[in-house]
């Protein structure tokens, strides 16, 4: 079964471009041009409609939501995105690092001799 078979798994994923451009600047609190500045500076790209509209997913609307933060407290556009960009990439690699030391670690303790 697909996501387009069963539209009810669309409701968990993260990345379904749900929302339009109207919608994802209301519930951000924020105007159309803001979603356009930062899709511009490439923090985010929506996906585009059929008929050529953005679309918004609830992953890219989280985003969004840091890089206004920033912006409210005085940050210019592109920095905010370019700090976003750079924590996401932070938290990407310590999650990476933390698989590397947990496979590690289990490698470790299946080949070690019992301690006696």
């Amino acid at each position: 079964m697909t996501a387009a078979d069963a539209p009810h798994v669309r409701l968990d994923d993260d990345d379904y471009p749900a929302y339009t451009m109207g919608r994802a600047a209301e519930m951000l609190g924020t105007t159309p041009g803001f979603l356009r500045a930062i899709g511009e500076a490439r923090l985010i790209t929506p996906l585009r409609s059929a008929g050529g509209h953005r679309r918004y997913s609830r992953y890219q609307l989280r985003i969004a939501a840091r890089a206004r933060e920033l912006v409210d407290r005085g940050t210019p556009i592109e920095a905010a995105c370019r700090i976003v960009i750079l924590e996401d990439q932070l938290e990407e690699a310590q999650r990476i690092h933390a698989d590397h030391r947990w496979t590690a670690g289990s490698a470790h303790s299946t080949t070690a001799a019992p301690s006696r």
